[in-house]
């Protein structure tokens, strides 16, 4: 069984995901803020964003997603 093949845990990302976190982008550097990190949360599953220095959304596999701070 290869890493991304373990029981449970998706390593890559859904469509919904990817879609939500271009918007996003977009939407950020029009503002001017900089995307600091884009991880994968391989406990939960969930796209980790930061722009600038305190914007953290998490954006969840069905592509909705949460404002942090």
């Amino acid at each position: 069984m290869s890493f991304l093949q373990s029981p449970g845990v998706s390593f890559i990302p859904t469509t919904e995901q990817k879609t939500q976190c271009y918007v996003l982008c977009c939407w950020f550097t029009k503002l001017y803020l900089p995307v600091n990190i884009v991880r994968l949360d391989e406990r939960t599953g969930n796209v980790f964003f930061l722009a600038g220095e305190e914007n953290i959304i998490e954006i969840y596999p069905n592509g909705k997603w949460r404002y942090i701070r």
